[in-house]
């Protein structure tokens, strides 16, 4: 409402004009711009924490069941050939690298998981939530073979068993679900990084400057 004094001295009291009232509103401050960052939804999370999960469940089922019915056994073929079921104790990185870097190793796969669970609020991709789950289930995969396995609390090996082509990480080096899951989910935010989407929801585009 607002005052206005009439040509005869009274004081009327009106409504301004919804207009009036809106552009007030706006110069005031109280409608937030359309494009404001936002918070990642329920949903993003969900998918984030629920590709993790998901991940983190298959690497440690996997591990349990080769540890208990194939550790100390002969290779065995699967698919024809394709891979082979071949246990193996790792103390190095994904993919039988970085061996004797044990602690820091796990160091870092920490770090990782909580630079994971920092960004996860301010997810806006689907595409990135699906990226980053599946590397931070594997890496939890990863880090608690580090922290509960032998030989000791961040010096444990991790258990890989899936042996491309030939037993005993003679074509490609031996890797579990959790390498998996971390190598696919990298190569997905490389390839949004690479098509201008940001974790944010921001999609950069190269545009040509006009001619005229």
């Amino acid at each position: 409402m607002f005052t206005r004094v009439g040509d005869n001295g009274g004081v009327s009291t009106e409504h301004p004009p919804p207009e009036q009232a809106s552009s007030s509103s706006e110069s005031a401050g109280t409608t937030p711009p359309a494009d404001a960052p936002k918070g990642a939804s329920r949903k993003l999370l969900a998918l984030l924490f629920g590709v993790a999960s998901v991940g983190l469940a298959l690497d440690v089922v996997t591990k349990i069941a080769v540890v208990a019915n194939l550790e100390g056994n002969p290779p065995v073929k699967v698919l024809g050939g394709l891979f082979y079921l071949d246990v193996l104790r790792n103390p190095g990185a994904a993919f039988s690298m970085a061996t004797g870097l044990t602690w820091l190793l796990a160091l870092l796969a920490i770090a990782v998981v909580g630079v994971i669970v920092w960004l996860a609020p301010k997810l806006r991709s689907p595409g990135w939530a699906v990226g980053l789950g599946l590397v931070l289930g594997g890496a939890c995969g990863n880090l608690g073979d580090r922290l509960f396995r032998a030989p000791g609390p961040l010096q444990g090996h991790v258990v890989d068993f899936l042996s491309f082509l030939a037993p005993g990480g003679q074509v490609f080096p031996v890797f579990n679900v959790a390498d998996s899951c971390i190598t696919c989910g990298g190569i997905l935010v490389v390839l949004l990084s690479l098509l201008g989407r940001d974790f944010d929801g921001t999609i950069h585009r190269k545009q040509k400057a006009d001619k005229s």
